[in-house]
């Protein structure tokens, strides 16, 4: 049956069609995205998970490095959270740690994936794109806790031990690394420890730990106001465990 010609109403009728259709429905569950996304946000900034002391997260690390030297890793489901860290991130500590492959932070303290804030460079002395990162986690990500990181056996330290003692010239800019390391290794060699690579590894956290504190504006600041604490750390990697310096 032939259909009569078309009225003014029919030419004007919205058309359905099934491209309409999925693309309408596209839209709208990309707005749906969008608002749940921006629920979760203001959910996680309204309880962050980092607004801790730094006292608590110290001993959120000690309990992790009790756990690690124990071998009975806390059981986790990464999958879990990752929709929430693809939101935001709320690390309970920032750590300056050495670049050797034996020494992990996220492994030695049991934390999961955006719980550290984590800085590495051979020898864990603080450079100073090292510290405008320091002053992203602690301004930004608002860590309570800042924690330099030195370790048995630290190649970088022990180089400068040897460069300092044979006045050898290293190639590269390896010389960067000992000039940093330097002052440790002077300190170190005043007290005449019985260990002398375990005293410039401790000597060298002491003095990172001291140049953070100190380093204004921002860190020296919540420094001062009790908002972050800045301490040392010394981990074994034969055993493990870390001390506290």
């Amino acid at each position: 049956m032939r259909r009569g010609p078309s009225t003014v109403c029919d030419l004007h009728r919205p058309s359905l069609s099934r491209r309409g259709l999925l693309a309408a429905a596209a839209a709208g569950t990309a707005m749906g995205a969008s608002a749940g996304i921006r629920r979760a946000e203001a959910a996680l900034d309204g309880a962050r998970s980092n607004a801790i002391t730094p006292e608590a997260a110290l001993t959120r690390l000690r309990d992790g490095n009790g756990r690690y030297v124990a071998n009975t890793p806390a059981n986790r489901d990464f999958a879990a959270g990752r929709a929430a860290r693809a939101a935001a991130q709320y690390p309970i500590a920032c750590i300056v740690g050495c670049a050797d492959a034996r020494v992990a932070p996220d492994f030695i303290f049991d934390q999961g994936p955006g719980d550290l804030f984590v800085v590495r460079v051979a020898g864990n002395f603080v450079t100073t794109d090292g510290l405008a990162s320091l002053e992203y986690g602690v301004s930004v990500l608002g860590a309570p806790l800042i924690l330099v990181l030195g370790h048995s056996d630290c190649g970088a330290v022990k180089a400068t031990i040897d460069v300092m003692k044979t006045d050898a010239t290293l190639p590269g800019h390896l010389p960067v690394l000992i000039d940093a390391i330097r002052p440790a290794v002077d300190l170190a060699e005043k007290a005449r420890a019985q260990d002398p690579l375990a005293e410039a590894v401790a000597q060298n956290v002491r003095h990172s730990v001291r140049r953070l504190q100190q380093a204004g504006p921002i860190l020296a600041e919540t420094v001062a106001a009790g908002r972050v604490k800045v301490m040392g750390g010394f981990y074994d990697i034969g055993t493990g465990r870390v001390a506290m310096l």
